[in-house]
């Protein structure tokens, strides 16, 4: 597929999404049209997934550690065919299987449950490790956000996933410079990314994380150094494809009004055209 079709799926995800916040009153708008790129260049172009055999032993997989933005993921998974594309209007419905954050045992898809901050990367790690003892191909991916990285198990997961020359693993961090009500410049400055995790071992990479040429690249098993842990640094954009929520921290989890949802949905549609 190329990136002319990888950007009209990611276009399609964005206006479902906001179509979904709307109508459901809640989630994490932001962040969900900051990681919608890369998530369509991994269902889209990357990973090996059937959603016919979604516990194929022999799958890749992806752990969504931000898992605010399950949104994103389940309307992902429903373009790829996972779970119906109707499922999405029951979105933090009663009873429904798509909360507010991913839950491995109602949707498949799903790799393991997110929310916690921080948790998602060491279970990369234990997945990853998996796959090199048992002398398995499947590679995992890791997103997490780049506020998320100020959680300290991250960085213990970091330093395993070197000491075990994980070079199966994929971290993707999704760097839109903001987190919940503040700019991660002014709580926990984590940035510079990508010198800390060199540090550490990793083969790092810097790439616009909503150019599609770029992350498939990135993405690419011909990127990969033997015996390093991948990290792709992703600078992405609270927000993206809506020109009112870009880069503000306000539309971490904020709903839109009926004009402001006309608004955006008439922007990202004269982005498909």
């Amino acid at each position: 597929m190329d990136s002319s079709e990888l950007r009209r799926i990611a276009n399609r995800i964005r206006r479902r999404d906001l179509q979904a916040v709307f109508e459901a009153g809640a989630g994490h708008i932001g962040g969900e049209m900051s990681v919608t790129d890369l998530l369509t260049a991994l269902y889209f172009h990357t990973m090996s997934v059937d959603p016919d055999a979604p516990l194929d032993p022999h799958r890749d997989r992806l752990v969504l550690s931000k898992g605010h933005t399950a949104l994103a993921l389940y309307i992902t998974l429903a373009e790829k065919g996972f779970i119906a594309k109707d499922d999405i209007s029951s979105f933090l419905k009663h009873n429904s299987a798509l909360n507010g954050h991913p839950n491995r045992v109602k949707v498949p898809g799903v790799e393991t449950n997110t929310g916690p901050l921080g948790h998602g990367l060491p279970i990369g790690v234990g997945m990853a490790k998996a796959a090199q003892l048992n002398g398995d191909t499947w590679r995992t991916f890791v997103i997490t956000g780049d506020g998320e990285m100020q959680e300290g198990s991250n960085w213990e997961a970091i330093m395993a996933a070197a000491q075990f020359k994980l070079d199966n693993l994929t971290l993707i961090i999704d760097h839109n410079r903001l987190q919940q009500g503040a700019r991660l410049a002014d709580t926990n400055n984590v940035a510079p990314l990508a010198p800390k995790l060199a540090a550490f071992g990793w083969a790092v990479e810097e790439i616009d994380g909503h150019d599609m040429d770029q992350i498939c690249r990135a993405l690419s098993p011909e990127t990969i150094t033997q015996g390093q842990p991948k990290c792709i640094v992703a600078h992405t954009n609270k927000g993206q494809g809506i020109s009112f929520m870009s880069d503000n921290v306000a539309w971490h989890h904020k709903v839109p009004s009926e004009e402001q949802y006309k608004q955006a949905m008439a922007e990202l549609e004269e982005a498909a055209q």
